[in-house]
C-alpha cells in the first residue's frame, strides 16, 4: 500500500478565527517549498460554495485553498458539506453531490459513515500528496456535539493528526479562548493539540510576551507564531459572519471623479457572496452589505445575491421594506442585479414545492421570468457571452427560470431596463464583463466613474493568497 503523506489540522477557539486563511497560507507557503499539497475539510457548513470542473458542489474555501496549492479543486478536499435552509434543517452535500435534507437531531445518526467516508477521502488524498493541510469546522471545543463530531477532535483522534488552535486576538480574550479550548477536551484529544497561533493582532508583538509566557506555562504548549491584522484579505469567506461590519474599497482611489457604491442586500440565507469581491477589488467602488432600506438610499447598483432559502428571504425582503426601495429603484432606471436566488425574486412568481413548499408566491415582478423549483440541483459551469465579451460562471440551484418570450436576454437571465437576472455565478470575475458592466451602471446611476483599465481579478486574488504565504513564512516557527 502506498505510504500516507504528513497532515495537520487547523482548528480554531471560535467560527472565523482564521482557520481558512492559516490552512490557505499554510498551503501556500508549502507549495513555494516545491511541496505536493491539498486541502481538506471533512465537514464544511457554509452558504458559500463553488463547482468543480466534473460538477461537483464543495464548500469555496477549499476550493481557494486549492488554488493556494497550485492545483485544482476535487470533491474529496471537502467530502461533506451542510448548506443551512433553516435554523434546523441543511442539505446535506456527499462528494459533491446532494444527498437528502436533514435536521440537528438526524444529522447524529449519520455522523458514523459520514467520518469514515471523510477519512477514505483524507487518505486517497495523502497518498497522492506529499501533505494535506485540514481545516477544523466550529470549534473543537463543542463538547456539546463531540460525540458526532467528524471535522474536529473525531477527525484528529481516527486519522493521528497533530492539532494547531488558532485565535482570533481582535475580538479579545484571545489567551482564555486558547486555553478554556484546550481545557474543555478530554485527555485523548488534548494529547492531540501541538500548539497555538494567534490572528489578527495589532500592536507591539513583545507586550504578548509575558502571555504567551503563562499559556506555555500552564498548558505545557507553545505558541507557534503571530499573525498580524492585515487589510484587504477579502478572501472566499465561507462563514457570514466575517460579513459583520464589513466595507470594502481598499483596491485604489477611483480612475474618473466619483466613486461608485454598490449595496448588497444582506440576506438572512444569503449564499455565495464571493460573487462581490470581483466588485470590492475594483479602484473606485465601494461595497457596503446592507439589510435596512436607508442603508441602500445611496446606492448606485443594488444587488440581490443569492439565497439557500429564497422564499423565506423573499418575505424577509418585504417585512423589511426592502422591496419597496428595490422597486422605486427600477422605476426611476436605477441599476439593480439579481444573481442565482436574487434573480429568482426578481421575477413574477416562484413556485416552491420542494425548498420552502409554499406553492406559488408572488416575485417582486421586475423581470419577465417564472421560476419553478425542482427535485434536482443544477450543478454546472456555463459559458456564454454578454456586452460583446466571453463569460463564464458556475450554477448551483433547484429553481429553474423560464424567460418569457421576447424578453432581452442577459446571460442566461433577462434584462428589463435597468434590472438584470441570471442564474450563474462568478460572472464579475470576468474582467471584460465586469468593466462593462459597470460602464452602464455608472452611466445609468449618473455616475462620473471610470473603471480601471488593468484589474485583472485572478491576479488580485493570487497576490492576496501570496500575502497568506508571507505572513506564514513571516510570522510562523515553520520549522515547528
Amino acid at each position: 500500500m502506498t505510504e500516507l503523506g504528513g497532515a495537520l489540522l487547523v482548528a480554531g477557539t471560535t467560527s472565523d478565527a482564521g482557520k481558512s486563511v492559516v490552512a490557505a497560507g499554510l498551503c501556500r507557503w508549502l507549495s513555494r517549498q516545491g511541496v505536493r499539497v491539498a486541502p481538506f475539510k471533512a465537514q464544511n457548513m457554509s452558504l458559500n460554495s463553488f463547482v468543480t470542473r466534473d460538477g461537483a458542489e464543495i464548500g469555496r474555501a477549499q476550493v481557494m485553498q486549492a488554488a493556494a496549492a497550485g492545483i485544482e479543486p476535487d470533491p474529496r478536499m471537502n467530502p461533506v458539506l451542510l448548506k443551512p435552509g433553516s435554523d434546523r434543517r441543511s442539505q446535506v452535500v456527499v462528494l459533491g453531490s446532494p444527498v437528502g435534507e436533514v435536521d440537528a437531531v438526524e444529522y447524529r445518526e449519520h455522523a458514523p459513515r459520514l467520518l469514515h467516508l471523510a477519512l477514505d477521502s483524507l487518505a486517497q488524498l495523502r497518498r497522492e500528496y506529499d501533505v494535506v493541510i485540514c481545516e477544523g469546522a466550529g470549534s473543537p471545543a463543542e463538547i456539546n456535539l463531540r460525540a458526532t463530531d467528524i471535522a474536529n477532535m473525531g477527525l484528529a483522534r481516527a486519522a493521528d493528526l497533530p492539532v494547531i488552535v488558532v485565535g482570533d486576538i481582535d475580538r479579545g480574550g484571545v489567551f482564555a479562548a486558547l486555553h478554556g479550548t484546550l481545557a474543555l477536551l478530554e485527555p485523548a484529544d488534548q494529547a492531540h493539540i501541538a500548539g497555538f497561533v494567534i490572528n489578527k493582532f495589532r500592536g507591539a508583538v513583545e507586550l504578548l510576551e509575558p502571555g504567551l509566557r503563562m499559556l506555555r506555562e500552564m498548558t505545557g504548549r507553545d505558541t507557534f507564531g503571530i499573525l498580524p491584522w492585515t487589510d484587504g484579505l477579502w478572501l472566499d469567506a465561507e462563514d457570514s459572519l466575517a460579513l459583520d461590519g464589513r466595507r470594502s474599497g481598499t483596491a485604489g482611489p477611483p480612475v474618473g471623479a466619483d466613486v461608485l457604491r454598490v449595496g448588497v442586500v444582506r440576506l438572512p440565507r444569503i449564499s455565495n457572496f464571493t460573487d462581490i469581491d470581483a466588485l470590492a477589488a475594483e479602484p473606485g467602488v465601494l461595497v457596503r452589505f446592507a439589510a435596512t432600506p436607508v442603508e441602500l438610499a445611496d446606492a448606485d447598483l443594488v444587488v440581490l445575491p443569492g439565497s439557500r432559502a429564497t422564499v423565506a428571504d423573499l418575505a424577509w425582503l418585504r417585512e423589511r421594506g426592502i422591496d419597496e426601495v428595490i422597486a422605486a429603484r427600477a422605476a426611476k432606471g436605477l441599476p439593480v442585479l439579481g444573481i442565482c436566488g436574487g434573480y429568482q425574486m426578481l421575477g413574477q412568481d416562484i413556485t416552491d414545492d420542494v425548498e420552502a413548499r409554499a406553492g406559488l408566491v408572488p416575485g417582486l415582478g421586475l423581470l419577465p421570468s417564472r421560476v419553478t423549483f425542482g427535485q434536482r440541483k443544477r450543478l454546472a459551469r456555463p459559458a456564454g457571452s454578454a456586452y460583446g465579451t466571453d463569460v463564464t460562471g458556475y450554477e448551483i440551484h433547484h429553481g429553474i427560470a423560464t424567460v418569457q418570450p421576447g424578453a432581452e436576454p442577459f446571460l442566461d437571465g433577462c434584462r428589463a431596463g435597468a434590472v438584470w437576472g441570471t442564474s450563474w455565478h462568478g460572472t464579475l470575475e470576468n474582467d471584460a464583463f465586469r468593466r462593462a458592466f459597470l460602464t452602464e451602471v455608472a452611466a445609468l446611476a449618473g455616475r462620473d466613474f471610470t473603471v480601471a483599465p488593468g484589474t485583472d481579478f485572478a491576479a488580485v486574488r493570487e497576490a492576496r493568497l501570496d500575502v497568506l504565504g508571507d505572513l506564514i513564512a513571516g510570522h510562523l516557527d515553520t520549522a515547528a
